[in-house]
């Protein structure tokens, strides 16, 4: 008796190794093989860019800036943007979970119990509950595809998060150079106002002992209030960026005013800057490394519309248990146990199913064109940058020299008005050559540390595989 009750299970578990011994079908997934030019940069290497292996998971440090520093710090802890990329991964995970949940049986379950009647009189009652049970056995690897496409996204989001960082990192310390430049372009301004004081001041005294005439007096003052209405933007400019590193790190607009009320040197380079070799970037460029994971989930797809080919191969079972006393419900007088397999085929519409099929290889082939491109455009970034920051270095030394020429010709033009050897426009051409450098050199200063950021982000700077950023 034991042995013919045992039989269907047996055939049953027969049935299951037969299917277990089906293929996923679809393509199996391989990264695309690196270009064959990568191994150099065109631009060439000079004034300190090397090129060894560059380790700049926190490339700020090289600033050796404490202010820098902190506000990074503050902006990997507080900023918004990081918090909803977090939260985008913690949704493909449990969107993952959904997937990975199909290799498992679902089991419902159902009850109800009724009164039993006989025209208007009671005849008894009735007792009922079942539980069903399906599983898919994934013969043609569609859940397996599934749980591959459902992988790479949540992967994808996690490069999504990293990339947030680099430009986050990259926005503060730009926002930061900003901010020490305005600084600094603030205190040639006033510099500047001083000396137009003593100029106007010179050329008062000049006038009250009849040796400068009234037109001179007059572009005197002038020129002080020419330097003056400087200030106003320099400073408005100033607020601005303070208010873009407050939003950044999570906090109010103003809120950080008090952090740079001292005015700080501009963050300067390293003598020595590692920008590694072209095929780092497939390594180190959280978007390239997002566009390859994108690929991988549309190898997938078109895995899981291959599957739609053919029939699924799911095992019911259904339990039942009936009975006019509750009492009773669950003897096993009551139970109605059923079980077996079952398949879906959608034979006739297979016309859908291919132009599926060839949708998703299309969008496959779309996916390899855009990881190629992001790897043409990191490219571009990365030689634009190096260019931009070797040419600015060039344009700042010529600045310096500039300045210290303007310095001698100011002092020298107003030792010769002083002594009626020339006209007071010199003086004031000298003036304004001499701050117009000065800020010059101020603003090349800051771009030069901004183009070496610039390069930094490029490089794929800012993130560190080994810091757990996606809780």
């Amino acid at each position: 008796m034991t042995r013919k009750r045992n039989k269907p299970f047996g055939l049953m578990l027969a049935f299951l190794s037969l299917l277990w011994a089906g293929c996923t079908v679809g393509p199996d997934y391989t990264p695309p093989e690196p270009r064959a030019d990568m191994d150099q940069w065109q631009q060439p290497p000079e004034y300190g860019l090397v090129v060894s292996q560059a380790d700049i998971g926190e490339w700020w440090q090289v600033f050796e800036d404490p202010r820098l520093n902190e506000l990074v710090n503050r902006g990997l802890s507080g900023n918004l943007d990081l918090d909803i990329a977090r939260s985008r991964i913690r949704e493909a995970r449990a969107a993952r979970g959904i997937e990975t949940a199909a290799r498992f049986p679902a089991v419902t379950a159902a009850g109800s119990a009724a009164k039993v009647k006989e025209g208007d009189q009671p005849t008894g009652e009735l007792y009922a509950t079942d539980f069903d049970a399906a599983w898919e056995i994934d013969i043609f690897g569609r859940i397996t595809r599934r749980i591959e496409a459902s992988t790479a996204d949540m992967q994808a989001s996690i490069e999504t998060l990293r990339s947030v960082q680099v430009s986050l990192v990259a926005e503060l310390a730009l926002n930061y150079t900003e901010v020490r430049s305005f600084q600094n372009r603030i205190r040639v301004a006033e510099t500047n106002i001083d000396a137009q004081r003593k100029t106007l001041q010179i050329v008062t005294d000049r006038f009250d002992l009849q040796l400068a005439n009234s037109l001179e007096l007059e572009q005197a003052k002038s020129n002080l209030a020419s330097s003056q209405s400087q200030l106003p933007p320099l400073k408005s400019g100033l607020q601005q960026a303070m208010n873009r590193i407050a939003v950044l790190t999570g906090e109010k607009p103003g809120v950080l005013n008090d952090f740079f009320h001292e005015a700080s040197p501009m963050p300067t380079a390293p003598p020595e800057i590692a920008i590694g070799i072209p095929a780092d970037l497939i390594r180190r460029r959280p978007d390239i490394r997002k566009a390859e994971r994108e690929l991988a989930a549309q190898s997938a797809r078109v895995g899981i519309a291959k599957a739609d080919l053919y029939p699924r191969f799911t095992f019911n079972g259904i339990l039942q248990f009936s009975t006019t006393s509750a009492s009773s419900l669950f003897d096993s007088m009551s139970r109605l146990l059923t079980i077996g397999p079952a398949f879906q085929w959608s034979i006739f519409n297979a016309g859908s199913v291919r132009s599926n099929i060839e949708v998703q290889s299309e969008r496959q082939n779309q996916a390899l064109i855009e990881y190629e491109q992001t790897i043409l455009q990191a490219l571009e970034d990365v030689e634009s940058a190096m260019v931009a920051y070797v040419r600015e270095l060039d344009r700042r030394g010529s600045m310096k020299n500039m300045v210290e020429s303007a310095k001698k010709s100011a002092n020298l033009a107003e030792s010769l008005y002083k002594d009626g050897l020339r006209d007071f426009i010199y003086v004031l051409d000298a003036q304004r050559t001499l701050f117009t450098a000065e800020d010059s050199l101020a603003i090349s200063s800051a771009e030069v540390t901004a183009n070496l950021i610039r390069l930094y982000k490029a490089l794929g700077g800012g993130w560190n595989p080994a810091h757990r950023n996606s809780k």
